[in-house]
């Protein structure tokens, strides 16, 4: 069992500089801790799931298909999102749906809370560009997002103001860092590249479409219900917009023809405006997850280990990053997410 309550200045070395990873070391940092964050990539961390995430911190929409504990750690996020970073945007977020889902988006309100109903004329208030394309909406005020490729850097930054160091091109392993300092807490946030000690690991791809316009606009995610998968529509600076995200149970890393069809489609069908925007970029990410698609924090052999954030990473990794900082320091155990050895 790994030795608890540590001081505040004792060492603690993260692999894995993902979101995972980083709120892992910004958290540790604030609190005291001599923190070290290992990346195995450049500073670019093009390689990184967290590279292709939709950043979206919407617990609320998520209890549709999600279990309840990750509302609860996403909304827990929430408040340190508000706390470490207040300008991250949080103008709520959008449901909608065309007639012929009109079932779907019933249970979907029927599933969550923490949301009102908008006619027309309240939603054309709200997002302009959505006039007379949508009879009502769910409009879930308290939800927010960022852009990942923007806001990891900042947290990048946060650790270093904080006295953490971050090592790109640092390619280590548990035993590597336990061999340096056998007094340094390892904390193991490598995603897939755990599986050589957690098998159980598989990667979810999630594909995604960058695209350019400047004839929609738009102040926060809007979610299109669809009979297949849900199409996210999520803004980002410079009239840029990404498209996402498909759910594959598949480990490549292309993104297919079948599924570009269907984001760009149904896209279109949110606003013809978006039939005339540039293509940007495809891409597509694999997120690691359990058999049961929850997180974990799992305690042996004098480690620590953070993975399966599957396709919440964003929304859940602060409140993990609490819970593993509230255990190390004092010991407190959060059954529905720690499994000790």
């Amino acid at each position: 069992m790994l030795q608890t309550t540590k001081r505040p200045d004792s060492p603690v070395s993260i692999i894995g500089a993902g979101i995972a990873g980083a709120w892992q070391a910004l958290l540790f940092a604030q609190a005291g801790h001599a923190v070290t964050l290992h990346e195995r990539s450049d500073a670019g961390m093009t390689d990184a799931t967290s590279h292709w995430a939709g950043g979206m911190l919407a617990p609320y929409c998520e209890a549709e298909v999600a279990e309840p504990i990750i509302s609860r750690l996403g909304l827990r996020s929430l408040d340190i999102w508000r706390r470490e970073l207040p300008d991250t945007p949080f103008n709520g977020s959008l449901v909608v749906a065309h007639p012929r889902e009109r079932n779907d988006f019933e249970r979907f309100a029927r599933m969550t809370e923490g949301h009102r109903r908008l006619d027309a004329a309240a939603l054309a208030e709200l997002e302009p560009s959505l006039e007379g394309r949508f009879r009502d909406a769910l409009f879930f005020p308290t939800e927010g997002h960022v852009e990942p490729r923007r806001v990891l850097p900042k947290l990048h930054e946060r650790i270093r103001a904080a006295g953490g160091t971050i090592k790109f091109g640092s390619d280590v392993t548990a035993q590597d860092l336990a061999n340096l300092n056998p007094k340094s807490l390892v904390i193991d946030c490598r995603g897939l590249g755990a599986r050589d000690e957690q098998p159980e690991l598989r990667g979810v791809k999630g594909e995604m479409i960058l695209i350019e316009t400047s004839e929609v606009q738009l102040s926060r995610p809007v979610r299109l219900i669809h009979p297949r998968w849900p199409l996210y529509v999520i803004p980002r600076e410079d009239n840029l917009f990404m498209l996402g995200a498909t759910s594959i149970e598949a480990e490549d890393t292309g993104v297919s023809v079948r599924s570009a069809l269907e984001l760009l489609g149904a896209a279109y069908t949110v606003h013809p405006a978006f039939g005339e925007a540039h293509i940007v970029e495809f891409g597509s990410g694999l997120r690691p997850a359990y058999p049961d698609n929850l997180p974990r924090i799992g305690v042996r052999d004098g480690k620590i280990s953070v993975n399966g954030l599957y396709r919440h990473g964003f929304l859940i990794a602060p409140a993990l990053a609490e819970l593993t900082l509230n255990f190390v320091e004092r010991g407190q155990i959060d059954n529905e997410v720690m499994q000790c050895a």
